[in-house]
């Protein structure tokens, strides 16, 4: 896939799934899965007081007559009772509503209940950079603060799952760093040269690592040259590995704010996609990550 309308042609061809709203009484989400809807790739079901869901509807002008309502008690109670429908069957992607990405991801991981399945979850966006013949996929820019380095090897994990649903048969894992050279004061690097191996004995299995690699090697095959890289994966990168979040975050709106990149982001190593748009994202970028979600619910294969 190239540009989000193969992701959204994919999504088309994949047919509905069961988008399930934690706290749907938000006109912004909502708008977002009436646009889904129409697209013919989602089946909504709004989890949370009806009548604020459909107080919610009328601000944001969507009709709910096709839409499922699960009606309960409190709003508290609707990370919970959304993510048992999932954990059920009932559902095949999570969507965050009006509340926090922390309430939403307590009863994700709860160990006896939860989503999990023995692999730490994280998140993924997937750029369509101006001047680029091909997605780009940053990671994670938004949950894990500051990654030992197995969490880092499941973060790798996670990201080749997903570039698989965009198409990319091999990707190439780029492990960034501030240089090149492994720095034992400078953990990063001791971390991306020990990912490098641990690919090469197949521990991490889906694609191919490289680093420590500086942004500029990672995707600039002119640069990876004049720097004398001697890797043949250097300047091709499909996945960027950001060493924490703060350097992940700062990538992931770079791009957005300054590259104008358009960009889709979904929460990934769970059993089903986790779809956690912000009110800062644009209309089109919550139907691209809706439509990635939807990629990435489908089985493997």
């Amino acid at each position: 896939m190239k540009s989000f309308a193969d992701i959204l042609a994919g999504a088309r061809r994949l047919g509905t799934r069961r988008f399930v709203v934690a706290q749907a009484a938000d006109p912004v989400v909502l708008e977002a899965v009436e646009a889904a809807r129409r697209e013919g790739f989602c089946a909504p079901v709004l989890v949370g007081v009806r009548e604020e869901i459909e107080a919610a509807a009328r601000e944001a002008g969507v009709p709910l007559g096709s839409h499922r309502i699960v009606d309960i008690a409190a709003k508290t109670e609707a990370a919970a009772a959304a993510v048992r429908l999932v954990v059920s069957g009932d559902g095949d992607v999570l969507v965050k509503g009006l509340l926090q990405t922390a309430e939403l991801l307590r009863p994700v991981l709860d160990k006896e209940t939860g989503l999990g399945r023995d692999r730490l979850i994280s998140h993924v966006g997937v750029f369509r950079v101006p001047g680029f013949d091909r997605f780009v996929l940053v990671t994670d820019a938004a949950l894990c603060i500051a990654p030992t380095l197995a969490q880092k090897a499941d973060i790798v994990r996670n990201a080749f799952e997903a570039a698989h649903r965009l198409g990319i048969a091999d990707p190439i894992a780029a492990i960034l760093c501030a240089v090149e050279n492994v720095n034992p004061k400078m953990p990063a690097t001791t971390d991306a040269a020990e990912l490098v191996k641990m690919a090469e004995r197949g521990e991490i299995t889906g694609g191919r690592v490289v680093g420590p690699l500086a942004l500029d090697g990672a995707v600039d095959p002119e640069a990876a040259r004049h720097k004398g890289i001697a890797s043949p994966l250097a300047g091709r990168a499909d996945i960027l590995v950001a060493p924490d979040i703060e350097a992940g975050n700062v990538l992931y709106k770079s791009l957005t704010c300054f590259a104008r990149a358009e960009v889709a982001s979904i929460i990934v190593g769970a059993r089903a996609p986790i779809v956690v748009t912000s009110r800062s994202d644009s209309a089109a970028d919550k139907l691209h990550s809706m439509a990635l979600a939807t990629l990435c619910s489908a089985a493997p294969g």
